[in-house]
C-alpha cells in the first residue's frame, strides 16, 4: 500500500460548511487530507442560536444507544465532513478513512506547509460567527490542554 503525503489544511478562520464541502469533494477524488487548528474554524450565525441548536441535538436519542453527537472540536468537524460523504458506500468509507483532524498543529506537522481554502475564508462574513472551540466549550467539552 502506497502512502502518498497528505494535504495539510489550516482551518484557522475558515467557514466550517464551505471548508467541509470542499474537503469532502477532494476526499472523494482520492486525496488524503489532514486538517489542523480545528478549534479555530468558524460557524456563521449568532453564538446563542448555534449553541441552542447544538444543545437541542444533544437531547436526541438514548445515552448508550445513540445517536451520538460530538462535543470535541475535532469530532464536530469530522462529523460535518462525514455528513457530506456517501458514508454507507465503499467509496465514501474509503474517503472518510483518508481524513485526519487535529485541534492544534501536532509536532510532526509543524514544518509542513499548510494550504488555505480561498472560498471558505471568514473575511467574507458580514454576519456574527462563533468558533468551533467556543461552541464545543458551551455544549460541555472541557479541554485537557487549557
Amino acid at each position: 500500500m502506497t502512502t502518498e503525503p497528505a494535504v495539510v489544511i489550516d482551518a484557522d478562520g475558515l467557514i466550517l460548511g464551505r471548508m467541509a464541502s470542499t474537503v469532502a469533494k477532494r476526499l472523494l477524488q482520492g486525496e488524503s487530507i489532514t486538517i489542523v487548528n480545528a478549534r479555530k474554524a468558524v460557524i456563521s450565525g449568532k453564538r446563542l442560536s448555534a449553541v441552542k441548536e447544538a444543545k437541542r441535538k444533544l437531547e436526541i436519542g438514548h445515552p448508550r444507544k445513540g445517536p451520538f453527537h460530538p462535543r470535541i472540536p475535532e469530532q464536530i468537524i469530522r462529523r460535518t465532513i462525514r455528513g457530506m460523504l456517501p458514508r454507507k458506500k465503499p467509496k465514501g468509507q474509503l474517503a472518510y478513512r483518508k481524513l485526519r483532524v487535529f485541534a492544534d498543529v501536532p509536532e510532526e506537522l509543524k514544518d509542513i506547509e499548510t494550504q488555505r481554502i480561498a472560498c471558505a475564508e471568514s473575511e467574507k462574513l458580514k454576519c456574527p460567527y462563533v468558533t468551533v472551540g467556543k461552541l464545543a466549550k458551551e455544549i460541555g467539552w472541557t479541554s485537557s490542554g487549557d
